[in-house]
């Protein structure tokens, strides 16, 4: 694909992530949006007002079989949905860009990477909590040797998620198309440890439902210990019964070298830094979060999301978060929920 042309995007989707990709895309001089995809006909006249010209369509159905052209279909759907529109968009000859987490069972993330490959198309798993400048510092210190071996690894996840969230008649908080806390509020979590630290195994766990009885059909929170396929051993305590608003997102690392904490509400500074011969550079500010009003969600990043996906496309880089990793993130939070 030239540089000239514009890379065009369906999104399939338009709830508070989909309409957020949707303005990026249209915002962006390398990229056309062509259509806007879901199955409540009432949002069809703000878009209309929102996204001049961009044509509706209540089904993917209905999309693919009379929109326009497009280069990439984006899936911001429920989560049970995804991984059945991703593969329908790969087999249409789509690229797709598929939000977290790109399915809910192993099995149907498996089915995406076998249908990418037949078809010769392109993934991008949605993880942009890697672009926080927090995220890739660690990441770039745990590459360069930096930690020395690692002897524990500490993810500490407390959000507020209650009936203002879960609303009643909703796709969230149902074990068809939710999935659980690990798959809607902290696969971001999940995929940057996979990402610095590796695989995880010998993982035990325990599941609390404290506040959430009668609202979801899964735990509000968890204890899970796991060891490092590389060395050493680590913790996941996650909830989502924190009282009013969230508290915490917090990895902390102890390794030969040192020790370091990234903390705040969406791990967006560094808290603690002390290792053997190193100074912790300024980083760049991490975006704010995304505000839906009486909660919040993880840093806004999806502008980078969107930048890659056109650079990947006009062949000036490289896809920064592929189905294979999607994958993994899937199969270990299917591992951990095993143990429910």
């Amino acid at each position: 694909m030239a540089d000239s042309f514009p890379v065009r995007f369906a999104i399939c989707g338009v709830g508070h992530i989909g309409r957020r990709h949707a303005a990026l895309v249209a915002r962006h001089a390398g990229a056309a949006l062509v259509a806007l995809i879901d199955v409540r006909d009432e949002l069809r006249a703000g878009l209309a007002a929102e996204f001049l010209g961009v044509p509706f369509f209540l089904s993917l159905e209905e999309y693919l079989q009379t929109g326009p052209a497009a280069d990439v279909l984006t899936v911001a759907t429920p989560n049970g949905l995804h991984a059945p529109q991703a593969v329908a968009g790969l087999r249409a000859g789509l690229h797709v860009v598929v939000e977290k987490p790109i399915a809910l069972r192993k099995t149907d993330a498996e089915l995406i990477v076998h249908t990418a490959l037949q078809t010769g198309r392109l993934v991008f798993g949605v993880m942009q909590n890697r672009y926080s400048p927090p995220a890739a510092w660690l990441k770039q210190v745990y590459d360069e040797g930096r930690l020395g071996e690692v002897f524990l690894v500490q993810l500490n996840c407390f959000w507020n998620r209650d009936a203002r969230y879960y609303q009643a008649g909703g796709w969230k908080g149902t074990q068809a198309l939710d999935g659980g806390t690990l798959f809607t509020q902290f696969s971001h979590f999940v995929d940057l440890l996979y990402w610095v630290f590796g695989d995880i195994t010998n993982i035990t766990a325990r599941f609390r439902d404290f506040t959430h009885a009668g609202i979801t059909e899964f735990e509000d929170s968890g204890l899970v210990t796991f060891d490092l396929v590389r060395g050493g051993s680590g913790t996941l305590s996650y909830s989502t019964a924190v009282w009013d608003r969230n508290l915490e997102s917090s990895l902390t690392v102890v390794a030969a070298r040192g020790s370091l904490k990234i903390g705040g509400q969406y791990l967006d500074k560094v808290e603690y830094c002390h290792l053997q011969d190193y100074a912790l550079p300024p980083l760049l500010p991490t975006n704010p979060a995304n505000d839906y009003g009486p909660y919040q969600g993880s840093a806004a990043n999806h502008v980078q999301v969107i930048e890659n996906v056109v650079d990947t496309l006009q062949k000036r880089s490289f896809a920064t978060t592929n189905a294979l990793e999607g994958l993994k993130v899937v199969e270990i939070i299917e591992r951990i929920y095993a143990l429910r």
